[in-house]
């Protein structure tokens, strides 16, 4: 019975240690990036409820975008969803814009680029997903993929989203930036968002990537930090307790 209470505490140090990331996502590739440009690097993340995906546009020289789709219509925007907006990345640039996107939900979050040029990025396959399994992201990234060889100039396009912070299960609090010097912006969201500290209702894993993607980065955040040592401390108090009385 000791040996399982104090099981139970360890858990509950570590799950505080998984929660709250920061999991970096580049957006796009460039000439020399295995996969090639029309890519999210990972596109396949698992990520905690208040996780943080942090999109960086460093794909150069790109002009990408990160919007809330679903899975039966990948390559269209999801009414209501998350917007970026349009960033243009010149060749040969440094200090790349970001766009902090929190994760307020455990569902499945997918989102696409909307680029049209020089052709469809989404019918290219940059598509990504958030909590999803990797049966289902091959099928549906096969499904986007699909639509490029039926693709004219004449044909149906991607839909072109409006830039927006919030979207459904996933939040940004401001517009990607910096958008100065030779960094642009188109339909970019504007204002800022206040985001409260949501409550996880699934048990995804935290700040990790599936397929054959890079591993993005994960950063605890100072409250992880603070609970993992509250937790530890909690931990050793109930060890030496239990040492005592064995």
């Amino acid at each position: 019975m000791r040996t399982a209470f104090f099981t139970a505490v360890l858990s509950l140090a570590a799950a505080a240690f998984a929660q709250n990331t920061t999991i970096q996502v580049q957006v796009g590739g460039d000439s020399t990036t295995s996969g090639g440009v029309f890519q999210f690097i990972p596109a396949q993340i698992n990520a905690t409820v208040g996780s943080v995906i942090t999109f960086n546009f460093s794909g150069n020289p790109g002009n990408h975008t990160v919007a809330q789709s679903t899975a039966a219509d990948p390559c269209n925007p999801l009414s209501g969803g998350f917007s970026s907006g349009f960033i243009s990345v010149p060749a040969g640039s440094t200090g790349f814009p970001t766009w902090n996107l929190t994760v307020l939900s455990s569902e499945p979050i997918w989102f696409f680029c909307a680029q049209r040029l020089p052709s469809p990025h989404c019918y290219n396959g940059m598509v990504g997903g958030i909590n999803v399994s990797p049966t289902n992201f091959a099928n549906v990234q096969s499904s986007a993929k699909a639509l490029l060889a039926s693709f004219s100039a004449s044909s149906t396009e991607p839909g072109v989203p409006t830039g927006a912070l919030s979207g459904s299960g996933a939040a940004a609090s401001a517009g990607p930036g910096p958008l100065t010097g030779s960094f642009v912006g188109e339909s970019t969201p504007t204002g800022s968002l206040s985001i409260a500290s949501p409550s996880s209702s699934g048990t995804p894993s935290g700040g990790s990537s599936a397929g054959g993607a890079p591993s993005p980065t994960t950063t605890p955040s100072a409250a992880s930090m603070g609970a993992v040592v509250s937790f530890s401390a909690v931990a050793l108090a109930l060890l030496s307790s239990v040492v005592v009385l064995m």
